[in-house]
């Protein structure tokens, strides 16, 4: 478990670079929100856009989920097949938030412990800070966990066909 909201592999495939990134573009499409009919659609795994070098995704979700990953991924060819580069980070608005309030909370922290001398004030907002900070990693790691399975079911049924 990282204990920072970025996670990062490489994976080897048996698929050439255009085989991954032609299932990934099946299976991706851009986000319109304000478009009803597009949400129907169960062969959409991903939003967001995959180019020729690589692809910027996140998987498709219901409810919005503040601490659903940003995958950034970048495919290279080999002799063999291909690597695939995963590099998962939050949402730049989420992780601005999780900073935000990091850093408030500490602040309070410093000035009950320093300037007014009131631990019980001080221990409740470095309480607060750190739980804020820990639920955001487990909840930033389960996320990049089943963006992960759904990656790799799509990689891996690919390699059955």
């Amino acid at each position: 478990m990282n204990l920072l909201p970025f996670h990062s592999e490489t994976l080897v495939s048996a698929l050439s670079k255009q085989e991954v990134l032609g299932h990934l573009i099946r299976v991706t499409a851009e986000v319109n929100y304000l478009d009803q009919r597009t949400r129907g659609d169960k062969t959409i795994l991903f939003n967001g856009m995959v180019g020729q070098k690589g692809f910027r995704i996140s998987k498709v979700v219901d409810k919005g989920d503040t601490f659903l990953p940003l995958v950034l991924g970048q495919v290279e060819e080999t002799p063999r097949g291909s690597i695939i580069f995963l590099k998962y980070k939050l949402f730049p608005g989420a992780l601005f938030f999780l900073a935000f309030w990091s850093v408030v909370l500490l602040g309070f922290a410093g000035y009950y412990f320093g300037l007014i001398q009131n631990f019980f004030y001080g221990g409740i907002c470095l309480f607060l800070s750190l739980l804020n900070y820990g639920l955001a990693i487990y909840f930033f790691n389960r996320q990049v966990k089943a963006s992960r399975t759904v990656f790799y079911k799509l990689i891996n049924l690919q390699l059955k066909d």
